[in-house]
């Protein structure tokens, strides 16, 4: 945004968020950026935002739903008046002790929060002082995409709910071990001792008694599914905590874990969820907390996956599908015995009754083992890797049963094997792996994600679905069949995470059982069932069967990446998503003399990306995909709206010199030398790199006399100006 509008009230530390407002040329109507500082309300959390063209203004107030006609600009809110109108709207007291928490400042011992983190804490904070003065339930939502730092925005609401003199003892509850250590180490930088793992000591005292944060897993406090709550009971009374923290609470099926809310029913409740989920059908009152929706209420904060990717905090994804031949067709009980069918565990031939009447594609490899089906598919997503950069990738491969997952790590291992011996390549060993909790895969996520010379392709159930924070895995691939749009969800996530140290900034989805239909779906599930159980269909007494023989093929289906439509994320195919994009870009700049005219002029550019970056659409993302990291995305986008053949940076910094050589040698040798070293530095980082002030403190360009030299030629601006005009024109 161009302005933000904050106060200081009374002597609290940390001013309040009150407004944004857009400012457009003066010539544009007042109204012209009203659509866009919307936008930024949204993401921002923020009650009124303005759109001005410096003459008049136009105010939208975020509470009510309305947008004033155009106002004189001399008559804008005073400081005084808006924040009246802010406490008004928010339905708070600016005397209230309640509100002393958003008047806090962050720790300088935490993370510094982006901008989505912290209006999540601030749309937290807000519903907690309402619910102090009994004016909302004790009770919050937040639904954040994977990987957008959930555990942060804890350590801040929680930081700041105790520096603001509101908190008493605070439980943050967990379903991995992972997560608990990783909570603890982000907890104990903020609050030291006083944060502290939940867990029974030898002498049968509670390790986290004396401290303010509990950190604990569902397990430890005995309220998973199968446990009693012996431990939750035996260490802490009734309403011990103020406030309750829940992550992953799409997870929550009510059981016993459902008493650590009963037995604090007077503490504020805060569910975290990247996947908030809702029952369908009619259920008791019982089952509310499995309905995250029902029990929290609709999500205070909102951050989606598509948002993420359109911010750059989170990885964009491309999707390539396979049709695999076989899972178009149904096989006959007859079929099946016809080709030998052998039970998996014992290796005898089945009998008769052991054999369905009729299996379907959600069947294969996890009722009955098809040789075919896995060779085909492994072998296909082994020439993906290798035509994307080599079979050295960090992988997960999501399987229909542990059997199952053996086998495509056998394969793909066989296959790697192979391809050393014929490119005369030392093996990293291991390649893949089988990551189920069959295999004691906790102690292997360690492996996958800190060793980038082995421990490549993990090939998994459900283990690496949730929880597991693996930055570096750059592909998610769908090898089994699922019904439910949580699970597809979360398992997605796996890959979202951006890892600078690798290099990975997008990651791949390959979908051989059109997973992809499960984007955009509501996450409405059927009510919990009694006693727990997987959400597999299925007789765990049923023999698992493998029979062979059959021809399986795998054609190359559809090209995606995913994008947002109605607030949703979707698949869109990629040549429909670059025609959008082009289209948007020629309604900005109708030609290319327009658009390059618009991109040497910092300002305009900064117009022109904003109209082009969407939820829709982002020519980053165009530039990942068609690997075109070394051109800059005046050529990306130049190719796709005017069908001009592209140049790299370094491409287009030598044909500059080459056809500006007279122009360059006119100027005197110290003004020349900056140009170029400007333009070496266009090499390295793109348009951006040209109008980024540190530029005139790199050593080639200070050595050639810096700013002062282009005085020589002309007025500096006028210089770099021409400069950048042939240096697009080249």
């Amino acid at each position: 945004m161009d302005y933000l509008l904050r106060a200081y009230i009374e002597e609290h530390e940390q001013p309040l968020t009150l407004a944004f407002i857009e400012a457009k040329r003066q010539k544009l109507p007042p109204t012209q950026g009203l659509e866009q500082v919307k936008e930024y309300a949204r993401r921002h959390s923020v009650k009124f935002v303005y759109s001005t063209n410096g003459h008049m203004f136009v105010e939208f107030d975020v509470t009510t739903g309305k947008t004033t006609d155009p106002v004189p600009i001399e008559d804008f809110p005073t400081p005084v008046e808006l924040r009246q109108r802010w406490f008004a709207a928010n339905g708070l007291d600016s005397a209230s002790p309640a509100i002393g928490p958003l008047l806090t400042a962050y720790s300088v011992a935490g993370d510094r929060p982006r901008y989505y983190q912290d209006a999540a804490v601030r749309a937290v904070l807000e519903r907690v002082a309402l619910a102090e003065g009994g004016k909302e339930k004790k009770r919050a939502l937040l639904s954040l995409a994977t990987g957008a730092g959930k555990t942060s925005i804890a350590v801040g609401i929680l930081q700041r709910l105790s520096d603001g003199g509101q908190l008493k003892r605070a439980l943050f509850l967990v379903d991995r071990d992972e997560l608990r250590e990783q909570a603890h180490g982000r907890f104990h930088n903020v609050f030291g001792s006083d944060a502290k793992i939940v867990g029974e000591g030898s002498d049968g005292v509670n390790e986290a008694k004396n401290a303010r944060i509990h950190i604990a897993t569902y397990q430890s406090l005995g309220i998973h599914e199968e446990g009693d709550a012996s431990f939750l009971r035996r260490h802490y009374p009734e309403n011990h905590f103020s406030h309750i923290l829940i992550d992953e609470c799409h997870r929550s099926a009510w059981g016993t874990w459902s008493e650590v809310l009963t037995r604090n029913a007077n503490a504020f409740q805060i569910g975290l969820t990247a996947t908030p989920r809702e029952l369908s059908g009619t259920h008791e009152d019982k089952q509310i907390s499995a309905d995250n929706v029902r029990h929290f209420g609709e999500a205070v904060y909102d951050y989606s996956l598509a948002q993420g990717i359109e911010d750059g905090y989170l990885a964009p994804c491309e999707i390539k599908q396979g049709r695999v031949s076989i899972d178009v067709t149904t096989l006959l009980k007859k079929e099946v015995i016809a080709h030998k069918a052998k039970r998996v565990d014992t290796g005898k031939k089945a009998l008769e009754h052991e054999v369905r009447d009729l299996y379907s594609a959600k069947d294969y490899d996890a009722k009955l083992q098809i040789p075919e089906r896995v060779i085909a598919m492994c072998d296909d997503l082994f020439q993906y890797l290798l035509d994307t950069g080599g079979p050295e990738q960090k992988t997960i491969v999501f399987c229909a049963a542990d059997t199952h997952a053996d086998r495509v790590a056998a394969h793909l291992n066989n296959r790697y094997t192979d391809w050393c011996k014929a490119n005369s390549r030392a093996r990293a060993e291991p390649y893949a792996f089988k990551c189920t909790s069959e295999s004691s895969g906790n102690k292997m996520v360690e492996d996958l994600r800190g060793t980038l010379s082995s421990w490549f392709i993990a090939t998994t159930v459900e283990l690496l679905s949730t929880g597991v924070d693996v930055p570096c895995v750059r592909n998610i691939v769908f090898f089994r069949y699922l019904e439910s749009a949580i699970v597809f969800h979360q398992m997605v996530g796996r890959g979202t995470r951006i890892d600078e140290a690798s290099g990975k900034l997008m990651f791949r989805l390959y979908d051989y059982t059109n997973m992809i239909r499960l984007f955009g779906r509501d996450f409405i599930t059927p009510p919990p069932r009694t006693g727990g159980g997987s959400e597999r269909d299925g007789d765990d007494a049923e023999p698992t069967l493998i029979a062979g023989g059959f021809a399986v093929k795998v054609d190359r289906g559809g090209h995606f990446v995913l994008g947002e439509k109605d607030g949703k994320l979707v698949p869109v195919a990629y040549e429909q998503y670059k025609r959008d994009l082009a289209k948007r870009l020629k309604s900005e700049a109708s030609n290319l003399a327009q658009f390059r005219e618009r991109w040497i002029t910092p300002r305009e550019r900064q117009e022109l990306m904003s109209a082009l970056v969407s939820a829709e659409g982002s020519p980053i993302v165009i530039q990942m995909v068609d690997a075109k990291q070394d051109f800059d995305l005046y050529d990306v986008l130049a190719e796709l709206g005017y069908a001009l053949k592209p140049r790299t940076r370094i491409d287009r910094s030598l044909a500059f010199r080459y056809k500006n050589e007279s122009w360059l040698d006119a100027m005197p040798p110290t003004a020349k030398g900056v140009i170029l070293g400007i333009t070496g530095q266009f090499e390295r980082n793109g348009a951006d790199a040209l109008e980024n002030r540190e530029i005139w403190r790199v050593p080639v360009i200070q050595k050639a006399g810096g700013l002062a030299a282009l005085r020589a030629p002309g007025k500096p601006l006028v210089v770099l100006q021409d400069a950048k005009t042939r240096l697009f024109s080249a």
